[in-house]
């Protein structure tokens, strides 16, 4: 494979979007059946993996980890068993240092919510090897950029990069009742957009400053820092293509895009 794929950045919600699929769900099914035959693997960062520093997994057949707690039971039973990578683990690692990022194999690292709950309907068959990399904590958006950037190059060998993280994430807010979209919400995830779209990196990464609403939409940086990892990996030219802007539960924006 010689052209290179776009990289992906998708919001995964709540757990429930593995049941609850919205329209989001559907979106991410049908942009996964245009991807490659001999798609080689995917490499992904979701902020339910975050470690002293960068880490990427080796584990050769991660299992399915339920990192939930207080849900149905039917998303108890729920497995994704798509195999692992050790060598595409090892070729990130090796990416990273080049790039002067250490980065340690972890070949115990199962799959968290934030990785199989969005691959359930991007690649239901759940035959494309995953490859978790850990977000290190105190990392901002130009380290996290700078990680995606050092992966560029994967892109034209078959693999496909993403971010998994939320287009907003108040969890405080997750329990109100309220149903109509909240427009704090609408509001800051057009920014983004809008944004994007013009190429404005330096924007971007002072989003905390410049973005409307942004410590509402993400008191804590970590469900917002995987867009970055998408975005570095894309490069500085690269502008999204939106898959899905659905809103669930007032509150969480389900923006899900590529870039290219």
């Amino acid at each position: 494979m010689t052209t290179a794929l776009p990289s992906l950045f998708v919001s995964h919600g709540a757990p429930l979007f593995a049941v609850d699929a919205g329209t989001t769900g559907p979106a991410l099914t049908a942009w996964g059946a245009t991807l490659p035959a001999d798609l080689r693997g995917i490499v992904i960062m979701s902020p339910h993996w975050m470690a002293r520093s960068p880490a990427v997994m080796t584990t050769p057949q991660p299992s399915t980890w339920h990192d939930f707690g207080g849900f149905p039971p039917a998303l108890y039973a729920l497995n994704y068993p798509a195999p692992g990578s050790p060598a595409l683990g090892l070729e990130v690692i090796a990416a990273l240092q080049e790039a002067g990022i250490a980065a340690k194999p972890d070949d115990t690292r199962p799959l968290d919510h934030g990785t199989w709950v969005p691959l359930m309907h991007l690649l239901p068959q759940a035959t494309v090897p995953v490859v978790q990399v850990a977000l290190p904590m105190g990392y901002g958006p130009r380290e996290v950029y700078a990680m995606g950037a050092a992966l560029a190059g994967l892109r034209a060998q078959g693999v496909l990069v993403m971010g998994s993280g939320s287009m907003t994430h108040n969890l405080a807010e997750f329990f109100g009742g309220e149903r109509a979209v909240a427009p704090y919400v609408t509001e800051f995830s057009r920014w983004i957009e809008d944004t994007l779209s013009s190429g404005n990196l330096d924007a971007l990464l002072a989003y905390r400053a410049q973005a409307p609403h942004a410590s509402r939409a993400h008191p804590s940086e970590d469900h917002f820092l995987p867009l970055f990892f998408a975005l570095g990996a894309a490069g500085p030219d690269a502008r999204p293509d939106y898959l899905s802007r659905e809103v669930m539960y007032s509150m969480l924006a389900m923006d899900a895009f590529t870039l290219q």
